[in-house]
């Protein structure tokens, strides 16, 4: 992994939007770009989510924005950091923006989740299990060359981040950006036209530099734990959901935890988690994903009792 820092790079180099000689071209060009593609839309790579049931229903595009929604506490980060991983493995260079976790507590728990197994408990007085350790942190560490993170906690000025994600994508050829989240980068949870100001630069953005941006943002108090949530319950500005490509949210069944915790059964097909796709502007699907978790690896898993994924079974499906 890399971390990126205002205090090594200069980032306001790149907050200049593209010149307009660079935007403007003639309808040849254009044209003969459809000419070369021709044939070639069968063989598009797909960009996916870890979970093998996602992969007809649901991919990551080029020039798109992703919000990621969901109730403060129900998984949201965690599920992020899978789905980077995930694209990490699939050949994808990812930079992660997370204005409120420090880097090295981002990779605590990626590498948790990458491991499948938590470096905690009194058996890691083992001199022989800390070595152990140590040696599959070496192998996250050498696997996660084309993982970047921006150093950054607080609140952020919406330009630097702008030349953030321009040097990720220009410099070091990143193609995921994640901004964790976006309370952080716009002040004030009623400043709507600042909302959608920021969010319609992130969609100009992505289309401009031809990468996918992931925006994590926190949805309103909903009426009681039971409710599963749509995009009408994004916080802010109704332009947020509107501007961007595609609208994921994450939910976490409380009414099931609840349940556990008073003694009582609870069937084995209810899902612990709810992955809900509400908007997919360029895909046909749109739908719900059961998931459960896994508390040992902090990952969520597609099926009840399944194995999570570890060091030697995260999927390489473009190899």
């Amino acid at each position: 992994m890399h971390i990126l820092s205002a205090d090594t790079i200069d980032f306001r180099a790149y907050t200049k939007d593209t010149e307009g000689s660079e935007k403007v071209r003639p309808a040849s060009a254009y044209v003969q770009e459809l000419i070369d593609n021709l044939g070639k839309q069968s063989t598009e790579i797909k960009s996916l989510l870890p979970w093998e049931k996602t992969h007809p229903l649901f991919q990551f595009r080029p020039g798109e924005v992703t919000l990621w929604a969901g109730v403060n506490g129900h998984g949201k980060s965690l599920v992020t950091g899978m789905a980077s991983m995930s694209l990490c493995t699939q050949g994808e260079k990812v930079c992660i923006a997370s204005f409120e976790m420090k880097p090295r507590k981002t990779l605590e728990r990626m590498a948790r989740q990458w491991s499948g197994e938590a470096p905690s408990g009194e058996w890691m007085e083992n001199a022989e299990v800390i070595e152990s350790f140590r040696d599959l942190y070496s192998q996250f560490k050498e696997w996660s060359k084309d993982l970047w993170l921006y150093d950054q906690q607080g609140t952020v000025d919406s330009d630097l981040l702008i030349g953030v994600v321009r040097y990720a994508a220009t410099e070091l050829k990143v193609t995921h950006f994640v901004i964790d989240s976006l309370m952080k980068c716009v002040q004030g949870e009623d400043d709507y036209n600042g909302q959608k100001s920021f969010v319609d630069r992130l969609t100009s953005l992505a289309r401009d530099l031809n990468i996918h941006i992931h925006l994590v943002h926190h949805i309103r108090k909903l009426e009681n734990e039971g409710k599963t949530p749509d995009k009408t319950d994004v916080k802010g500005s109704g332009s947020i959901t509107d501007q961007v490509d595609n609208v994921l949210m994450v939910w976490r069944n409380k009414p099931k935890e609840k349940d556990i915790a008073a003694g009582k059964k609870t069937a084995l097909d209810d899902p612990d988690a709810l992955l809900i796709c509400d908007k997919q502007r360029n895909g046909e699907w749109e739908g719900r994903i059961a998931l459960w978790y896994d508390k040992a690896s902090q990952q969520f898993v597609a099926s009840p009792g399944a194995a999570p994924l570890t060091l030697y079974n995260w999927p390489h499906w473009r190899s």
